[in-house]
């Protein structure tokens, strides 16, 4: 019969997580060894091992959760409000959501190739999953990027590109806000893209 989970079970599995993804994202995962895991969350490796069977397993929940959040901040934006303050409302949730996730962000740049196939593809899946509601809102912000399969795909990156690597410069206190880079970011990617969506000068416009 199995043992009956503690009322404190996922407070302390989660308390783990998070430990660990400090030491992944600071040491690197190939550089931490579960002894070193257990030491930093003030278990012992016996513990440790209740919760998680190993490192592999440790580094596909650290990475699971962290990607289950973000989708889970995007879907809960309202699908009713306009197309452009909807995009923002995604970019602004997406930011919050990093608020407190930038060691799993890192690990989830550098670390989800020291998965097997099979975890990578299960992770890859949900990244999707997040890049496909912003495609999907930035076709209906521009329609013309939306219908274009040349395009679309492209943009929506461009606009991960630009949040997916704020942790490197941004700094809580500083001259800008997570608000307002949410701003930055969706202006300088819509009034960008409509550029690229306007149709090209004619010969006869050119010449004038």
């Amino acid at each position: 019969m199995a043992r009956p989970r503690s009322a404190d079970h996922d407070i302390k599995r989660r308390a783990i997580l998070d430990r660990s993804a400090e030491l992944f994202a600071q040491n690197g995962y190939d550089r931490t060894s579960m002894a070193e895991v257990a030491s930093a969350c003030g278990v012992s490796k016996a513990l440790l091992y209740h919760y998680y069977v190993s490192k592999e397993t440790l580094l596909f929940d650290i990475l699971s959760v962290h990607l289950q959040e973000l989708l889970d901040a995007a879907q809960a934006v309202d699908r009713s409000i306009p197309p452009r303050e909807r995009l923002r409302a995604l970019v602004g949730a997406l930011l919050d959501a990093y608020r407190h996730a930038d060691q799993q962000h890192k690990i989830q740049i550098n670390e989800m190739s020291k998965l097997p196939p099979e975890k990578q593809k299960a992770l890859i899946a949900m990244e999707r999953d997040l890049v496909a509601v912003f495609a999907a809102a930035i076709g209906d912000v521009l329609p013309a990027i939306g219908r274009s399969k040349s395009l679309l795909k492209p943009v929506t990156m461009s606009l991960f590109g630009m949040l997916n690597w704020h942790y490197m410069w941004f700094r809580e206190g500083g001259t800008m806000s997570r608000e307002d880079y949410a701003d930055l970011a969706t202006t300088v990617l819509v009034e960008g893209a409509q550029a690229l969506a306007a149709p090209a000068p004619t010969k006869a416009r050119q010449r004038a």
